[in-house]
């Protein structure tokens, strides 16, 4: 069974417990005094044992990643499975964070599962919501959806299937709990901002970077979707223009990059799948909050605010470019997971 790290365990508890979860991603020994003394009055101090860093992250890869997903200033997390070995890696991957637009990626399968079952097709056309929308076909809007992150063309999308309440059923249905859809994209960008991402926990339109992760491994996979679906996705994930300074900035060509972006106030994510030289593929969930010292401070000057975007950008491009070396190096010292749930 794999070791929960203690940063989870605290983050899982705090949650479950109902306690505010400002839990910062950090290693064991610099957690916040206060916070951990609210889990030994209520848990005991075993649950916290043992407090060693070393005991805590097993390899030298998620050592690497606990040090880069530092969170002093937000909250970040990771995670990272070899589809081929099926080893993974994460730092609060159990944790909630908003997906933004990275959701678009359930959106699109949900549709495309539709295409298989012959509920609608890819030649389909659904206007676009807003006045004198223009009517696209479904393949036209995914490719916009995804390759450049419309969100009137994934609202088309989400009333197409059902909205929010149908793509919840389809994850539920894959197996991925960790996953709510609540609001349509047009609504969750006007209700941006009224809660802090770095410093709590929104369970609306939230996911953990481990529920992200599983969702592509299977789309890659094939468990859920047809070959030529599945391609459909692969291809408008490899086409996407956004977030050029996040996971593509650390990864060379060769990589074969597929990924989704995501960006709202004060986090930013990118999801996707990469290559190691080898030809092993990789998918990777990477969500970061904060990196300012407020939300305040951060919206109220333009400069801080572009600032703080790039430090977000920065740290995901700095622990995929960790990922990649770490899932690419043989002498890594590394433990391989086998299950049966990510067979070749």
């Amino acid at each position: 069974m794999r070791i929960m790290k203690l940063t989870s365990v605290l983050a899982a508890g705090a949650m479950a417990l109902g306690l505010p979860v400002g839990v910062q991603a950090q290693s064991a020994g610099s957690q916040d005094a206060g916070y951990t003394a609210q889990f030994d009055q209520l848990l005991g101090t075993e649950v916290r044992a043992p407090q060693s860093f070393d005991a805590v992250y097993d390899s030298h890869l998620e050592k690497t990643l606990a040090s880069l997903a530092d969170g002093s200033r937000g909250r970040i997390g990771v995670y990272a499975i070899d589809l081929t070995t099926g080893r993974e890696v994460g730092v609060l991957e159990d944790q909630r964070f908003p997906m933004a637009s990275t959701s678009k990626v359930a959106v699109a399968a949900v549709y495309l599962a539709g295409v298989d079952a012959g509920k609608w097709s890819l030649t389909s056309e659904w206007r676009l919501p807003r006045r004198g929308g223009a009517y696209l076909t479904g393949l036209e809007h995914l490719n916009l959806m995804i390759s450049k992150s419309c969100n009137a063309c994934t609202d088309a999308l989400l009333d197409a299937v059902g909205g929010p309440a149908a793509v919840n059923k389809w994850m539920r249905d894959a197996g991925i709990s960790e996953f709510q859809l609540t609001r349509d994209i047009a609504t969750l960008v006007r209700e941006d901002g009224r809660i802090d991402p770095a410093s709590s926990v929104d369970v609306r339109d939230s996911a953990t970077p481990r529920a992200m992760g599983q969702l592509l491994a299977g789309i890659y996979q094939g468990k859920w979707l047809s070959q030529s679906s599945r391609a459909v996705l692969m291809d408008a994930m490899r086409a996407t223009t956004t977030g050029k300074k996040r996971m593509r900035s650390a990864l060379p060509t060769s990589a074969g990059l597929a990924h989704k972006t995501g960006t709202l106030s004060r986090t930013a994510s990118d999801i996707g799948i990469f290559h190691t030289p080898d030809g092993r593929p990789i998918a990777v969930a990477i969500y970061v909050t904060g990196q300012s010292s407020s939300m305040a401070a951060e919206n109220g000057n333009r400069a801080r605010k572009l600032e703080a975007r790039q430090m977000r950008d920065a740290r995901i491009s700095t622990i995929t470019g960790a990922l990649y070396r770490g899932f690419s190096n043989p002498d890594d010292n590394r433990r391989v997971w086998a299950d049966a749930d990510y067979g070749g």
